[in-house]
């Protein structure tokens, strides 16, 4: 699968921004799709996973309530909606496919990545 994700830019504090990650050559939703995000200085940390197949959720508790992941099949896009930005959350962001059923966080059981995309978060 090829992954091509989208959506980053410049937004203040306590704005939304709506990330897409577009897949191509197999279904998102046989996948577990994770977003990541890497800090200037800070190891790439896993902040939302879904296991479409098997019904489970993951999401970092510094994310919770403010994020939300969803997939659309019928466009095979799977797409991350940021409310409450924090400066906190300005980060290079990732979409990844892992290639299980089983919900994993770990950034190693990704085989797949986009691109990634810039958000920050000023004001």
């Amino acid at each position: 699968v090829q992954l091509q994700a989208s959506g980053g830019g410049l937004v203040q504090p306590g704005g939304s921004l709506r990330l897409s990650c577009a897949a191509s050559g197999r279904t998102f939703s046989s996948y577990v799709m994770g977003w990541f995000r890497q800090a200037p200085g800070k190891e790439r940390e896993c902040v939302t996973a879904i296991s479409w197949s098997g019904g489970s959720t993951y999401y970092a508790d510094s994310v919770k309530s403010r994020f939300t992941s969803s997939g659309d099949n019928a466009k095979n896009t799977v797409y991350l909606q940021m409310n409450s930005l924090k400066p906190e959350d300005t980060a290079v962001y990732y979409c990844a496919a892992a290639d299980t059923a089983i919900l994993t966080t770990a950034r190693t059981r990704y085989q797949y990545w986009g691109q990634g995309t810039l958000v920050t978060v000023s004001s």
